[in-house]
């Protein structure tokens, strides 16, 4: 058994590419909030993510989601929400049961409330940090408490890490996300508490899922820093900059490993 992996997009963000990259122009550049659709041979469609949603641009309509608007500005059209672009495809909400969380920033979790059947799997570790933070100190952190459901917790499945072994070397760690060994997460945090990547096996290989390990397929790849402003917005640039070099390593060991990260285009892969 395999499954099948389909990057999609759900609006996209601003920024400056210098800031994302040391050496890069000084020039605004559009990001995609990336997410995935994932065909699960059992559990059906399982989302990596949901990239921003419809609740997003409301909240940065008041404080102070505005503060995250006049940082980050957003582009998001009222078709390009995951709920919306999934119906296109043949996938009602109800029929997603699954939503695997890399971390609580704002552009991976700002469809969340679209999915009113899905489980949430997630570390831990990605939510303890967060989940007394209200007001501007939230804000600061990348995180709109108010995208969450009301019964967020009480949805969640945490991730059940063990050890890795030397298979998986350098990750320390793994989770067998539905105990069948097609989605493991493993740990990537530092750019948020408790991020963390995905390796999916696909009939082709394996797609590693690196979440926002790396601004650019190229930077996971390579030793690309960011500029040292963007460090500063790090939960922990320090774990930040393990988790870069723990990825660069596997994908090292396993170069037939496509990559996808969050905001960038996808390796390897043409649409259907």
């Amino acid at each position: 058994m395999t499954v099948r992996v389909v990057p999609m997009r759900a609006g996209s963000c601003l920024n400056l590419a210098a800031i994302t990259e040391r050496g890069a122009p000084w020039r605004v550049q559009a990001y995609p909030a990336g997410f995935t659709l994932i065909l699960h041979p059992t559990r059906g469609p399982v989302l990596f993510d949901t990239g921003y949603g419809a609740d997003v641009v409301t909240a940065m309509r008041r404080w102070p989601g505005l503060i995250y608007g006049l940082i980050t500005p957003v582009q998001f059209g009222p078709h390009d929400s995951a709920r919306e672009q999934l119906r296109v495809l043949g996938f009602p909400p109800e029929e997603v049961r699954h939503v695997i969380v890399s971390h609580l920033h704002a552009d991976h979790v700002g469809g969340l409330r679209d999915f009113p059947h899905a489980t949430f799997h997630l570390d831990r570790r990605a939510w303890e940090p967060l989940r007394a933070l209200r007001g501007v100190r939230a804000v600061r952190r990348a995180f709109m408490p108010e995208l969450l459901p009301d019964d967020f917790e009480d949805r969640c499945a945490w991730l059940d890490f063990t050890d890795a072994g030397d298979a998986l070397h350098p990750f320390p760690e793994v989770a067998d996300v539905f105990g069948d060994g097609l989605l493991r997460a493993v740990p990537l945090p530092g750019h948020a508490p408790g991020m963390v990547g995905l390796l999916a096996q696909e009939e082709a290989g394996l797609t590693v899922l690196a979440a926002d390990a790396a601004w650019s397929v190229r930077a996971g790849r390579e030793e690309r820093p960011v500029h040292p402003l963007a460090r500063v917005a790090f939960h922990d640039p320090a774990q930040e900059a393990t988790s870069g070099a723990a990825l660069r390593a596997f994908l090292h060991a396993n170069p037939a490993a496509r990559l996808h990260v969050s905001h960038d285009e996808p390796e390897g892969w043409t649409a259907p």
